[in-house]
């Protein structure tokens, strides 16, 4: 039960990251708003380490852990970030991360022998046609010209592909030597690896825009609690337990939930076929979790 309780937590808290980023865009330019996000979550565990007298990470372990939350968070959600900036849909961008599980247990199995049952694959191919059929509404729509002085789209594309690889290697890290760190500790160290680079990519980008309001400190106050805090620390935690792939299946319901989530604060119109992409997806996320190799 307490393992359930965590994974439906964690996709519903992971999913509210696309309503953040909607929420913040007319207020803050978006690795300026990561920086300020990564490096609250990062002073709050340091706070909670510290009260706590948890063991840090030292030496090179210190380096794998700056590295891991620089890939979990600081790339993959910087490049992201900038992909949507730069005139990609969102849903495209939550499309193009969907096939995330299925990279993640393609190389979770030489790595650490952990092999996928045909019942899993099945799985995670049901999980994939649903985030398709919720977002197929938006990538129909998504055929708006790109702002003149954008990147041009063959390199959005490409750094887009770039979040998801990043994302894939960054949960992969938790399963290595770093699962034996405190994770007080290591979610303080990962959040600062992130923090460090969305400070690189808000100067190279010269980013400055912030225009304080309530939304703006809202959404920052959950980003830095729910999103980073409880849920990225969630995603290690299942991880560390349980097989990689397994737990990043849980990502196929992100998209979904979000859809759910834009209909209920936003109004956004939520379609028969984005209703039954949800219960695909669902399907597939059971299917995937419930089988063994």
């Amino acid at each position: 039960m307490w393992v359930t309780f965590n994974a439906a937590l964690f996709v519903v808290l992971w999913s509210t990251g696309f309503v953040v980023a909607r929420a913040i865009t007319p207020f803050a330019d978006p690795n300026l708003f990561l920086l300020a996000r990564f490096g609250g979550t990062a002073v709050l565990f340091a706070i909670v380490a510290l009260a706590t007298r948890a063991t840090w990470p030292t030496g090179r372990n210190l380096g794998k852990h700056l590295l891991a939350g620089a890939l979990l968070q600081g790339v993959y959600l910087g490049a992201g970030y900038w992909a949507v900036a730069q005139g990609l849909s969102a849903g495209v961008m939550a499309l193009l991360g969907a096939p995330q599980p299925l990279l993640t247990a393609a190389v979770a199995a030489p790595l650490f022998g952990e092999r996928q049952s045909r019942r899993g694959w099945a799985g995670m191919a049901l999980g994939l046609i649903g985030v398709a059929l919720v977002l197929a509404p938006k990538l129909a729509a998504a055929g708006a010209p790109v702002p003149h002085g954008s990147a041009p789209p063959s390199l959005v594309i490409l750094i887009s592909i770039l979040a998801v690889v990043s994302i894939t290697a960054g949960t992969l890290f938790q399963k290595t030597s770093l699962a034996k760190a405190d994770i007080r500790s290591a979610s303080a160290v990962q959040n600062f690896g992130a923090a460090v680079v969305a400070t690189a990519l808000a100067l190279a980008l010269g980013e400055h825009r912030w225009i304080p309001s309530t939304q703006l400190w809202a959404s920052l106050a959950w980003g830095i609690v729910m999103l980073s805090g409880v849920s990225v620390t969630l995603l290690m935690w299942m991880v560390r337990r349980g097989e990689v792939s397994r737990a990043t299946v849980l990502l196929f319901l992100a998209p979904p939930l979000a859809a759910l989530e834009g209909y209920i604060g936003f109004g956004e119109k939520l379609l028969p076929v984005q209703i039954a992409g949800f219960v695909f997806a669902l399907a597939g996320v059971w299917l995937a979790r419930s089988s063994r190799s």
